[in-house]
């Protein structure tokens, strides 16, 4: 029973990666069995690609599967941003880079992917291989009609 289990996962698994193709998954969700024959879910794992869609963004976000950091000024945090997110704006980046978590994946925020587009490209400089832009910014967030917090 344990081996079929085994051999279960395993074919889910594949069947995963072969239905998302190699490069095109935005994120991909991995569970381990146990050889013994009891079916474990181990801790999720995520992959994200250096372009990430809001809407994905949103699922992971409300999963707690990443972390959000909104790199946009004080005042346009504050007419709106997703919820969770952390703001360290753009200006401050380079002297907050120590305040960028390692524990999970990082996806980057702005208002339309630009200022969030020069975060990831610093972040990836500084050895950050955890981080992720979210395309279209706050603009195609709200326009998929994603909830914000104030």
């Amino acid at each position: 029973m344990g081996q079929k289990l085994y051999r279960l996962g395993l074919m889910a698994a594949l069947l995963v990666v072969g239905i998302t193709g190699c490069g095109a998954a935005q994120a991909v969700a991995v569970e381990e069995v146990a050889v013994g024959g009891d079916v474990e879910a181990a801790p999720e794992l995520v992959e994200l690609s250096d372009e990430v869609k809001p809407e994905i963004v949103a699922e992971l976000n409300a999963q707690g599967r990443i972390t959000v950091i909104d790199v946009r000024e004080d005042w346009e945090f504050a007419e709106g941003h997703i919820p969770g997110a952390i703001l360290i704006s753009l200006g401050s980046l380079p002297d907050r880079v120590d305040e960028i978590p390692s524990d999970k994946p990082v996806v980057l925020v702005c208002r339309s992917g630009n200022r969030s587009g020069q975060a990831f490209r610093f972040l990836s400089g500084e050895g950050h291989d955890n981080v992720s832009n979210m395309t279209g910014g706050m603009n195609d967030w709200r326009a998929a009609g994603l909830g914000v917090e104030r």
